[in-house]
């Protein structure tokens, strides 16, 4: 079989019309070194904590990116084929690595199209040198290659860091984390910021697996009767402090749905009551994230942590896959999400205070025009967050801006943030993100809508600005 050529075309994903390419690859030249903001992900703190080279080419990118696994899980490979350990085996011995990164490399084809497709040819080509694509014949020359650069001191998680210009990294963990490997980064001595973003779901959300635990647990960590609407309160103020000291500038809430309410203190108490029990029904379960959406809004106002919320996902949708592997294994899905009726009595509350940042993500399209606009557009606590998650593409970024814009500007949007636990998909991303942006601009040039010194700027600010300040970093 002949190897085929990899090779990154400088070109790749600008506009077709040769004068607005042109524009865009002036635009793109102007920011494509800029340091990189990563203010929403879930790479994995202890990584920078260690230092501890990564193990080989499936640790580092296969088994922790679930764009990758669940395509090829929607093509019948087990996922325990591919590494992913059963959460009923905890000590089941491990997959050969190379053998799954085998049937990566026999099924990549699959990829043909998708964003993976073009962060892993970006990794593969920019990170590791490699000039020939992904297949069958290739694999092991790709697994041997990969492996053996991983075990050098060069790509080590922190030069790694350094090299591809990552001014800050935002993690993301639970109110009962320990906080244990940021605060060993804070001790080491490096430079390198991987800050902590405060999410509160599994101590907020009456259904999530274990909430009873997990409340008992935050109470110890606090010192407060969680058990208790005061206390509760109270616990969730301690540790927002605690995740500030550990410089977290930001909370981040993954709701099924955008609801909010704005319960009287009687009323709330009454709920809490309710939702601590074992027999909690769903409506109640519910009214109490919407109501809680507000409280962390109110904190928020208090502490001036910047507000992220991201509803619209039907997670774990796979019972089977849930049940074997749990969460976060890419059967998460998009559902319909109401935005101007749901966050009302949140923004009748906060939604004018000029010093509130409130960031809405959505998985949901339609809504682009139609809510999320018009609600940034007007609210001065609200920041419209990027296309995500899905939407996280050349085709996706592109419908986001043209259905933004007009209505938010650019300046209610927040830039770009890769939302990824793949850590060398994030120069990846950010670079996607800077080339479809330019090209976006670039037609807004050629279309004399925005002069180019205008673009140049607005460049810059999508690219590296408007994160840097929405977040506080």
């Amino acid at each position: 079989m002949t190897q085929r050529p990899l090779q990154l075309h400088p070109d790749r994903l600008f506009p077709v019309d040769p004068d607005v390419r042109s524009i865009t690859r002036r635009l793109y030249e102007s920011v494509r070194d800029l340091p990189i903001i990563s203010p929403h992900g879930h790479t994995d703190p202890a990584w920078f904590a260690s230092d501890a080279p990564f193990e080989n080419a499936t640790a580092l990118l296969l088994q922790p990116d679930h764009y990758v696994f669940r395509m090829l899980y929607s093509q019948g490979i087990d996922l325990e084929s591919l590494g992913l350990t059963p959460v009923s085996k905890p000590d089941a011995p491990a997959v050969d690595p190379r053998e799954a990164w085998r049937i990566l490399a026999s099924h990549y084809h699959l990829f043909r199209g998708t964003p993976s497709r073009i962060w892993l040819d970006w990794v593969f080509a920019e990170a590791f040198g490699l000039d020939v694509q992904l297949d069958a014949e290739t694999a092991d020359h790709y697994y041997d290659h990969i492996t053996g650069q991983l075990a050098t001191p060069a790509f080590r998680p922190r030069a790694l860091f350094e090299r591809y210009r990552i001014e800050v990294i935002t993690t993301t963990e639970s109110p009962i984390d320990t906080l244990e490997h940021h605060q060993a980064i804070a001790a080491s001595g490096w430079q390198g910021r991987v800050l902590t973003a405060y999410r509160p779901d599994p101590v907020v959300d009456p259904e999530f697996e274990g909430f009873a635990d997990n409340l008992a647990r935050f109470g110890e960590l606090t010192g407060e009767d969680v058990f208790s609407w005061s206390g509760y309160l109270a616990a969730h103020r301690k540790r927002r402090a605690f995740f500030a000291q550990h410089g977290a500038t930001s909370t981040d809430h993954g709701h099924p749905t955008a609801q909010t309410a704005d319960l009287p203190r009687d009323e709330a108490e009454a709920l809490f009551a309710r939702v601590i029990r074992p027999d909690v029904t769903p409506g109640e379960a519910e009214l109490f994230r919407a109501q809680m959406l507000t409280e962390m809004a109110t904190m928020s106002a208090e502490d001036g942590l910047v507000m992220q919320i991201h509803p619209g996902a039907f997670r774990n949708h796979n019972p089977a896959v849930f049940a074997r592997f749990g969460r976060d294994k890419g059967a998460d899905m998009p559902s319909r999400t109401d935005y101007v009726n749901a966050l009302r009595p949140l923004l009748a509350r906060h939604g004018n205070n000029p010093d509130l940042t409130i960031i809405l993500f959505t998985l949901d399209e339609s809504v682009y025009a139609r809510e999320l606009a018009p609600l940034a557009g007007h609210y001065p606590a609200l920041k419209l967050g990027p296309a995500w998650w899905f939407h996280d593409s050349p085709e996706g970024m592109r419908r986001f801006r043209h259905a933004m814009t007009e209505t938010a500007g650019f300046y209610n949007t927040v830039g770009f943030n890769d939302d990824t636990r793949a850590f060398l998909s994030i120069p990846a991303r950010h670079d996607v993100a800077r080339r479809i942006d330019c090209g976006f601009l670039a037609q807004l040039v050629a279309e004399h809508r925005i002069e180019e010194w205008e673009a140049a700027e607005l460049a810059q600010e999508l690219s590296y600005n408007l994160a840097k300040k929405a977040y506080k970093l």
